[in-house]
């Protein structure tokens, strides 16, 4: 029986290298993205997202969730949509997949969870509250701390991972959900800051990555596609570092 797979932010990016990447393995890919895509809808927005699911759940069964949207920049949405625009979406679709064949979900996470956060943000994340967390952004902005939106957003998809994956409703109907955490990755939104001469010595010196250095869209794409894949039948509320070693050489093995 044909897969079928949900991809958000396909249109560009990691997220349309896994879509290529599924297709390429007989999965029946469904993109979703503010523009070019099956599904067009804005996951930074609660009607966005509804939206979304409603439109997903008008195309019948569903296998697989890959969430690969996010932004990043000084910009107030950004938790609303690398966060809020995650979560709710994987909320509204687990029905979906819990009637699904072998169901799947996987996301994106960031090593920059692991630099500085703000905690105050993450909280509103975690607790679901959108409009506590656009205001904490926003004071972020004002406060010129805007780097800590996205690596906030990020951290708070991680700690959702460790909480929902091994929950009644997810691990419970049979649904493994883990994240991928990319280092610096070949895609238009990174773009900027590597033709930046001031920019990009920062951007390597907070994410080094001394194993083959940028990584092209598609090396994030192959392990999300085994993290979705039948074969992955017991790793789940992981968050698997595909950075380099940038992880590894930033804090090191007192984790352990």
């Amino acid at each position: 029986m044909t897969r079928r797979a949900v991809v958000t932010g396909s249109a560009s990016g990691i997220g349309k290298a896994t879509a290529v990447l599924l297709q390429q393995q007989g999965v029946d890919v469904l993109g979703v993205d503010l523009k070019d895509a099956d599904v067009c809808a804005d996951l930074g927005t609660p009607d966005g997202r509804s939206a979304a699911v409603e439109a997903i759940g008008e195309r019948g069964g569903l296998d697989v969730v890959v969430a690969c949207a996010g932004i990043t920049g000084a910009n107030a949405a950004v938790p609303s949509v690398n966060f809020f625009g995650v979560v709710d979406l994987l909320t509204g679709l687990r029905p979906l997949l819990a009637a699904g064949n072998d169901p799947r979900a996987a996301l994106i996470s960031s090593v920059s969870s692991v630099h500085p956060t703000d905690e105050a943000l993450v909280a509103a994340c975690l607790a679901q509250h959108e409009v506590a967390a656009r205001r904490r952004s926003e004071e972020l902005l004002a406060e010129q701390a805007w780097a800590l939106l996205y690596s906030s957003s990020k951290a708070a998809l991680a700690r959702w991972v460790r909480r929902a994956a091994i929950t009644p409703e997810w691990a419970g109907a049979g649904i493994a959900l883990n994240a991928v955490g990319p280092g610096v990755v070949l895609t238009p939104m990174s773009g900027e800051l590597m033709n930046d001469p001031v920019m990009k010595p920062i951007m390597d010196a907070a994410v080094p990555m001394p194993l083959n250095g940028y990584a092209p869209a598609e090396a994030v794409a192959a392990p999300l596609a085994f993290l979705v894949s039948p074969a992955n039948t017991h790793v789940t509320g992981q968050v698997l570092f595909v950075d380099g070693g940038a992880e590894a050489t930033l804090r090191g093995d007192t984790i352990w």
